[in-house]
């Protein structure tokens, strides 16, 4: 089949069922691991909450059922609440994902009163020490009192951890903690490393033991808490053996509006050069899910090259992550060097047996500035990622 006929039958066969809502890159925190872009200054100015509402709305119509409100911190903007009620009133089953360092507890029952269906709240340690080391400040109290907000208001909860060797030791204690709070899922999810965790990736990648310790962990909790509480381990790339597919693949199910408006396949897609993400208003979401170039560039398997072309995994995985073998090799269309089978593996290799024995200190993500958009309710931002 053509590429043509490759990405036509890709845009017929599949629709989004989740809408990433990236309502802001402005955040309290500046974790060293960060998915937003790590050139701030490039984005453009933030959609307002009438702006909002439309693409909530354009994409129930193309199918999405879940909505994720992210950021940096969805609590900065202003609109939230009404976005909220607006998305219960479409049906869309709404998460919002948070460092919770500006919520209260007032807000938090508005929200839940407006429909809100589950809430994420991110941890960066156990300690005071470690989360201030990942995240430049000691949010912890802050973050474990909102925990308990939403469990007394009767909301469910998920504890998500991205784990790196700064806190990969504490596994156990996150477990206990999760419990604690009466957490209906803990996400221990390894860092992605890109962006900014790609730049931080000395400091923070585990060595190959610690993963093994860690994932046997994992293991004896998930068992022990089975019915109780669902825990989730997700293999970083380095160690998991195979690629994986990431954001279930290239535009097949998962849309990700940024904060300026640019529809994207997943939060690091702009970081591939090269490419140009259609802005929300310049055409209906519908229409740049089925016809963007941008979009359709590494759909299905039309764009894949040996040995992804022949694999027998090619529809299972998609070739791995297009933006990680960007990252890494400059090519797109390369396997994902996290592979083993590509001929590009040694740098993923290199990296996991290079990993150094002393403690390495990370960089922290750099302040992205306000917005002209922020609102009574914005502060002035200090970081990004949740």
């Amino acid at each position: 089949m053509s590429a043509a006929g490759q990405a036509g039958s890709s845009r017929d066969a599949y629709r989004p069922y989740t809408l990433v809502a990236e309502l802001t890159y402005r955040c309290p925190l500046r974790c060293a691991y960060c998915s937003n872009p790590v050139a701030l200054a490039d984005q453009g100015e933030e959609l307002d909450g009438a702006r909002w509402a439309e693409v909530f709305e354009q994409a129930e119509a193309l199918g999405v059922v879940q909505l994720h409100l992210t950021g940096g911190e969805p609590l900065l903007r202003p609109e939230l609440e009404a976005l909220v009620e607006h998305a219960t009133r479409l049906g869309l089953y709404s998460n919002l994902i948070t460092s919770a360092v500006p919520l209260t507890r007032e807000r938090l029952a508005g929200l839940a009163a407006r429909g809100l269906c589950n809430v994420q709240i991110s941890i960066q340690g156990t300690s005071a020490q470690v989360s201030e080391r990942i995240a430049g400040r000691d949010w912890l109290q802050e973050k474990l009192a909102a925990a308990a907000w939403v469990h007394e208001l009767g909301l469910p909860l998920t504890l998500n951890a991205v784990l790196h060797r700064q806190n990969i030791a504490q596994l156990p204690e996150l477990v206990t903690l999760a419990e604690r709070l009466g957490a209906e899922r803990l996400e221990l999810a390894n860092t992605q490393y890109l962006g900014w965790a790609l730049a931080n990736r000395a400091a923070l990648l585990p060595s190959s033991e610690q993963i093994e310790l860690a994932r046997a962990q994992a293991f004896a909790a998930k068992q022990r808490l089975t019915g109780k509480m669902e825990v989730l381990f997700v293999l970083p790339d380095y160690h998991a053996g195979k690629p994986r597919a990431c954001m279930d693949g290239w535009a097949r199910r998962y849309l990700v509006v940024t904060p300026d408006g640019c529809v994207l396949p997943c939060h690091q897609a702009r970081s591939i050069t090269g490419l140009h993400f259609e802005r929300v208003g310049e055409r209906s979401l519908a229409q740049i899910w089925r016809d963007s170039p941008a979009l359709d560039a590494y759909r299905g398997e039309a764009f894949m090259k040996e040995p992804c072309k022949s694999c027998d995994r090619r529809t299972l995985d998609y070739g791995g992550c297009r933006c990680q073998a960007f990252a890494l090799t400059g090519d797109a269309a390369a396997t994902d060097p996290a592979c083993p089978l590509s001929p590009d593996h040694a740098m993923v290799r290199d990296a996991r047996e290079r990993v150094p024995a002393a403690e390495t200190l990370v960089r922290l993500r750099t302040p992205p500035a306000p917005s002209p958009r922020a609102g009574s309710g914005s502060g002035s931002g200090s970081g990004s990622g949740t």
